[in-house]
This record gives structure tokens, C-alpha cells and sequence, in this order.
């Protein structure tokens, strides 16, 4: 209570009135009871421009003056971008209600009958600056708990992720000890999903969802996985089988992350044309996801070592895109990778296999 009246006291407060009397009177008043951060004016047009510079916590406000009345100032103060709750508190020898109904219409929070009764004045002065740093504290708290929301979310979104990347990370250690692809891959995808278009929150859920594209690899025997010659018919059967390993292993989920992400699992190895796995699906009858995911995913392999491989340069890969559009690759998705192609070698830079 003790810090809520000293809080009150060091409030900011204006007196405007044309009457120089008024004005010295009131000052006196807020003076005794122990207001030091007092301001005045006997200029209604000073009030726009004091309230701009000051941030006053109550403004005491004369109704009848020349240049500017009471009624004109409020609207002036209405436009401003006011921070928290400003009560005014009219001053008026006015007894009718139209000028108290229209005063209140106009912004007024309570009233002073001319001639002041010091003790009504003081009173309704503290009351108004109780209810302004009560407002003001319930937003104060509002704001800190808004930023702690925003903060935990931020957390939440960021473990989220490192999850998703870890779980990828599970199934692409199996041929790719450091796990880079699939951070590359999914940044990758992010990038063309924006060429495409797509706009930040698909190209958000696109990042955080690609990264799970092969944890399928997990349920591939090692002997298959990690051969370093090529895979025979049977062999390769099972190889294939990991894109639907992957979708089990995700499973039906309703967060848009993990649907997508089960998407990109069981359709990265389908092709335009319709030779791909597992289903065969060819065209935009692909998800839009897996389409974008096959480039990625087969640009950064091919420039990747692998135990059955050695990287090729960045030039020959993108030839080898180039030359599969409309067979393997969607071709207006390829264009587009074409566009974006130094983004694409910016993140094979910025996340490069250590030696």
C-alpha cells in the first residue's frame, strides 16, 4: 500500500485551463499533498505536444477556453497512440448533462465542479491514478507473460526441431556418420519451397518436417545399407523398403509436422514419370513435398561421400538434375532449383562435413 502512494505521487500530471488563478490554485493543492511532477498550461494547443513529450499519467482538463475547448483537445489526444489507460479529468463550472455526456463520449474519465472543493479534487485525483497503475500493472503482467509465452515457444519449436533432426539423424547415421545431410536436405528443401512460392509457413514445416525423409534406413540391414558394390534384385527390394519403413515409423500423427513429414518418408523415391517407389504415382499426383524433397535429397547425396561413393562436384550433380527433369524430377521444380542454385551451395558451405 506504502509503495502504491509513493508510486502515485511521482505520477506525471497536467493542468490545463485558461485561468491563470485555476491553474496556481491546483498546483498548490497537489503541491501540499506531496505531487512533485506537476506540469501546466493556460494554452489548450501546448496539450497535444506536452502529452507526446511527458507521457502524463492524468491530464486535469478545463472545458471552456479559447483557441482549442476541452471537447477539441480530447480529440487531438484520441489520435495519439497512447500507451495503457490516460484518464482525464475535466474541470467544468458546467452542471448540464449534455456537457458531461459529451465530455465522457469524448475520452473524460470524472468530473471537478467549479469552484474546487480541495478534498473532492484530491480524492478523485488519487482514486483516477489507482485505477491507471492498476491498469498499467495488470498490462505490465500481461506483457511479461506474453513474452515468457513467447520464449517457451520458442523453446518448445526449437527441441521440436532438434528432435525431428536427431530422429533423422537416427536412420541417416546408418551410411552418414556426421548427419549433416539431413540438415542440409531439409534447409534445402526450405529454399525451394519458398522459389516455389509456397510462402514462410509452408516453407517452416517443409524444414522441420524433411529431415525425418529416410529414418525408414533404420530397419535396412547393414549388409544391404552399407555395400559398397551394387545391390542385387533382392537386395534391392529391400533397399526400397525403407520408404515405407519410414511412413510406419512416423505413423499417423495430426500435428501438420509429422503428417508432412510421413508425406515426404513414403513419397522422396517416386518419380515424375512414374518409375519411382514405392507406389509408382507419377506427376502432380506426387505430393508437392515429395517432389521437392526427391531434388534435395538426390542433389545432396550425389554430392555427398558415402561408403559405396565418392562426392561429385556441384556442377555434374546439377547436370544431373537438369538432364532428369520431366523423368525423375518435377521440371518446374527443377527450373526453380536452378534459380536458387548459389543459396543451395551457400548451405553446402555453411554445413559442410568436417573433414
Amino acid at each position: 500500500m506504502i509503495e502504491s502512494q509513493e508510486k502515485i505521487k511521482k505520477s506525471r500530471i497536467l493542468i490545463v485551463d485558461d485561468n491563470e488563478a485555476n491553474v496556481q490554485l491546483l498546483e498548490m493543492m497537489l503541491d501540499i499533498e506531496g505531487f512533485g511532477n506537476v506540469r501546466s498550461t493556460t494554452d489548450s494547443r501546448d496539450v497535444l505536444s506536452l502529452q507526446q513529450k511527458w507521457n502524463f499519467d492524468l491530464i486535469l482538463l478545463d472545458i471552456r477556453m479559447p483557441h482549442l475547448d476541452g471537447f477539441q483537445v480530447m480529440e487531438q489526444l484520441s489520435g495519439l497512440n497512447i500507451e495503457g489507460y490516460l484518464p482525464i479529468l475535466v474541470l467544468t463550472a458546467e452542471k448540464d448533462m449534455d456537457t458531461r455526456l459529451k465530455a465522457l463520449q469524448c475520452g473524460a474519465k470524472d468530473f471537478v465542479t467549479k469552484p474546487f472543493d480541495r478534498t473532492e479534487v484530491l480524492n478523485r485525483i488519487n482514486n483516477m491514478l489507482e485505477v491507471r497503475n492498476f491498469y498499467n500493472e495488470r498490462r505490465w503482467q500481461a506483457e511479461i507473460l506474453e513474452s515468457k509465452v513467447r520464449e517457451r515457444t520458442q523453446e518448445l519449436h526449437d527441441s521440436r526441431l532438434e528432435i525431428i533432426r536427431r530422429l533423422g539423424r537416427a536412420g541417416e547415421y546408418r551410411d552418414n556418420e556426421t548427419g549433416m545431410h539431413v540438415i542440409r536436405m531439409s534447409k534445402n528443401c526450405q529454399c525451394l519451397a519458398l522459389a516455389a512460392g509456397m510462402g514462410e509457413q509452408y516453407a517452416e514445416r517443409i524444414l522441420q518436417a524433411s529431415p525425418m525423409h529416410d529414418v525408414g534406413k533404420i530397419g535396412i540391414p547393414d549388409g544391404i545399407l552399407l555395400k559398397p558394390g551394387k545391390l542385387d534384385a533382392d537386395e534391392w527390394e529391400i533397399m526400397k523398403s525403407h520408404a515405407e519403413i519410414g511412413a510406419d515409423i512416423i505413423g499417423e500423427h495430426d500435428s501438420d509436422i509429422m503428417r508432412m513429414a510421413r508425406i515426404i518418408a513414403i513419397n522422396h523415391h517416386e518419380k515424375w514419370d512414374g518409375t519411382g517407389y514405392p507406389k509408382g504415382i507419377k506427376g502432380e499426383d506426387i505430393p508437392l513435398e515429395g517432389r521437392i524433397a526427391s531434388i534435395c535429397d538426390v542433389f545432396d547425396a550425389l554430392t555427398s561421400n558415402r561408403p559405396y561413393k565418392e562426392a561429385w562436384a556441384d556442377d555434374k550433380a546439377l547436370a544431373f538434375i537438369n538432364d532428369n527433369a520431366g523423368s525423375h524430377f518435377d521440371p518446374n521444380l527443377v527450373k526453380m532449383f536452378n534459380d536458387v542454385f548459389d543459396d543451395i551451395l551457400q548451405i553446402k558451405k555453411n554445413f559442410a562435413d568436417p573433414e
